[in-house]
């Protein structure tokens, strides 16, 4: 592996991490790289992972194998101040009030930034002196988030953060969020089921399935190297002249059919194509479990299993 691909701090790296529970293996042989400074999308169906990789690199859990580094160290040894986690729960103190809280994470954080907090929580009219234990769930989220950033952390861990707001506080606080990210180059690591919220927001993509990495890398990566096909469907499955090309996803609707292809030549012939859509792509690898892995050189690990399918640097 040539240093061009690696090159940059990273983030985080996960060595074939994998974790068991009593029901068996959540996740398994999981490596991929984040880059610093990246805004990543988590993506999964339900049970793929996400929430224990996350708590992983809180350093929540303890990995039953492999290895997580984080900004090159042991997650529990990395200073406590470059990390911040949300989880999914929002885990607040409910007899605390909202000032309470903030006034916590002053007195628990060397760089605490009390101002930006306060304006998160302002924008939303939360009043300082309620209890957390009163206040409505996207209210608990945004004194969630006004803790988060308030530490101003290197790397930001986000457990489904939106899930409980309306539509016009997701888009302010997202607003918020990137607004940290661009000033002080945080690194986020989001999960996320809501792929249109992505689009505007991604530039890195790590998708995990049956406990493993299906996909990783720089999107706009990811999206040169595929290729939705649409066409007129002549006899059974697809034309013989897109064999050749290894297939993601294929669906047929009457006489037209669609599929999403990683070209090794241009897929010439009598029908259309076109570049997806984040959306398209994370959905074709979400329903096609049996698809190839591919993780980009910016994602590659040292150690990383060298049966799966690289893209030239």
């Amino acid at each position: 592996m040539g240093d061009g691909m690696y090159a940059g701090e990273s983030a985080l790296e996960a060595h074939g991490l994998g974790m068991r529970y009593r029901r068996g293996w959540v996740l398994k042989d999981c490596s991929f790289r984040l880059p610093a400074g990246r805004i990543c999308g988590l993506v999964g169906p339900n049970g793929a992972g996400k929430t224990t990789l996350l708590s992983i690199m809180a350093h929540v859990l303890e990995p039953t194998e492999g290895r997580l580094s984080v900004f090159g160290a042991a997650p529990g040894s990395v200073d406590s101040g470059r990390t911040s986690f949300l989880a999914q729960d929002k885990p607040l103190f409910r007899r605390f009030t909202v000032a309470e809280i903030l006034r916590l994470g002053q007195e628990l954080n060397p760089g605490w930034d009390q101002r930006a907090a306060e304006d998160i929580v302002r924008a939303g009219n939360v009043p300082f002196d309620a209890k957390v234990g009163s206040l409505s769930g996207g209210q608990r989220t945004r004194v969630a988030l006004a803790l988060a950033l308030g530490k101003h952390p290197d790397l930001l861990l986000l457990d489904e953060p939106m899930s409980d707001l309306d539509p016009v506080a997701r888009q302010e606080l997202m607003g918020a969020l990137l607004a940290e990210a661009a000033e002080h180059g945080t690194t986020v690591l989001m999960s996320t089921h809501v792929l249109a919220e992505l689009e505007n927001v991604c530039d890195y993509l790590v998708v995990l399935s049956g406990g493993g990495v299906r996909l990783a890398g720089d999107v706009d990566e990811l999206l040169s190297v595929h290729t939705m096909v649409t066409g007129t469907k002549d006899g059974e499955g697809l034309p013989v002249s897109l064999a050749h090309h290894p297939l993601v996803e294929s669906r047929i609707s009457g006489r037209q059919f669609t599929a999403l292809i990683r070209p090794d030549s241009p897929a010439t012939g009598p029908w259309e194509t076109d570049s997806p859509s984040m959306e398209e792509l994370l959905l074709a690898y979400l329903r096609s479990p049996d698809a190839p892995s591919l993780i980009t050189p910016t994602a590659q690990v040292q150690d990383q299993a060298y049966n799966t399918r690289t893209v030239a640097a």
